[in-house]
């Protein structure tokens, strides 16, 4: 009888032994013990707020430097001597100068007969006139001077009426004064360069 070959049981037995020598896989984490191990890594909440404070504050001063520099450099710029500007008045508009003047004057004119109403007013109410009348009769005295009162040559009416009848006048003799000025300034002007005038900024 003829022997068999022994090789391939020993191959068998060789690669059994392998298999049975192989160290079996690690066996995985719990989720638990990952998230104890992810809490144990992480900051507290005290020490992560305060890092977020610091770098609001550092921010905050980061935008807060531009406006100080703006005011320094307004500060340095308002040191600057006021500048200044020499202007000639060459003309003068007369339809504006005209109507200026008459709107001037006929506030001038009420200002004017309320102030002689008001005087006028003042003295009737302070007995002026009743006291003129009998200073009259005592210093002249006779019948000619028994009907006399002041009141009918400078009552409070007639002077009213010529007060009135002057600030017309003025109106109008103002407001023609006003614009012939303005013409005969810019003829002026023509010939001599008009009136100089420094201007400078106000500090």
């Amino acid at each position: 009888m003829t022997e068999r070959p022994t090789q391939p049981s020993t191959q068998r037995t060789a690669t059994t032994g392998t298999k049975a020598t192989a160290k079996p896989p690690a066996p995985a984490k719990p989720a638990a013990d990952r998230g104890a191990d992810e809490t144990a890594v992480r900051p507290p909440l005290t020490e992560r707020i305060q890092a977020k404070l610091s770098s609001a504050r550092s921010e905050h001063v980061a935008n807060a430097e531009p406006e100080s520099k703006t005011k320094a450099s307004k500060a340095a710029a308002g040191a600057k001597p006021p500048r200044r500007a020499r202007l000639r008045l060459t003309r003068i508009d007369p339809w504006s100068v005209m109507k200026t003047a008459f709107l001037l004057s006929i506030a001038f004119g009420i200002v004017t007969v309320v102030s002689v109403l008001m005087v006028w007013s003042v003295l009737g109410a302070a007995g002026v006139w009743d006291s003129i009348n009998q200073t009259i009769q005592e210093s002249i005295g006779g019948p000619e001077t028994a009907n006399l009162d002041v009141e009918n040559y400078v009552g409070t009416s007639r002077v009213l009426g010529f007060t009135m009848l002057v600030a017309a006048v003025d109106v109008v003799l103002l407001t023609a004064i006003a614009t012939l000025g303005a013409f005969l300034y810019n003829m002026a002007a023509a010939l001599l360069g008009g009136i100089e005038v420094t201007l400078s900024e106000d500090n």
